[in-house]
């Protein structure tokens, strides 16, 4: 396991890393995804749109800050062990679905395939921007691709008769 330039116990290390989901050996931003959806789950249970939306708001905060720091302790433009940034994509995508077990796992779905295809500006955004604001805004565009294709997904369904 790696340092990446920080103390483990390094706030930017532990928000990095979303508390450790990114130091999986394997698929660390499918773990860093799948980490957030119970606590998604929950705020919005609780708290409703608006403490989702604050969640959101909170770990692209958080997750540029920690991430701009791992970049430049690390020199390494986006290190795969960076995970906070799925995290806030994902919260992005479930804050405008309806709070469902199907919405969650289709949520989840499409997210990872656009944040792995990154279809353009993402992978623009990854490849053009430095420092942790890019390491958090490929994400985004990946988010927002999910969206449009889930409410193009819900729109069909719903014509069709299926609910989701």
């Amino acid at each position: 396991m790696r340092s990446l330039g920080v103390a483990r116990l390094d706030p930017a290390f532990l928000l990095a890393t979303f508390f450790g989901a990114g130091l999986l050996p394997f698929a660390p931003g499918t773990f860093g995804s799948l980490a957030l959806l119970p606590a998604a789950f929950l705020v919005r249970e609780f708290a409703g749109r608006a403490g989702l939306a604050l969640l959101c708001a909170l770990l692209f905060a958080a997750g540029w800050w920690a991430s701009s720091r791992i970049v430049r302790k690390s020199g390494e433009k986006d290190p795969q062990e960076i995970v906070i940034d799925e995290a806030a994509g994902q919260s992005l995508v479930l804050l405008a679905l309806p709070q469902s077990l199907s919405s969650f796992v289709f949520a989840f779905l499409f997210f990872r395939f656009f944040d792995i295809v990154k279809p353009p500006p993402a992978r623009w955004i990854e490849r053009s921007l430095g420092g942790g604001l890019g390491v958090m805004l490929d994400d985004c565009v990946a988010a927002g691709y999910a969206l449009g294709a889930l409410f193009l997904l819900f729109a069909i369904g719903k014509a069709g008769g299926v609910l989701f």
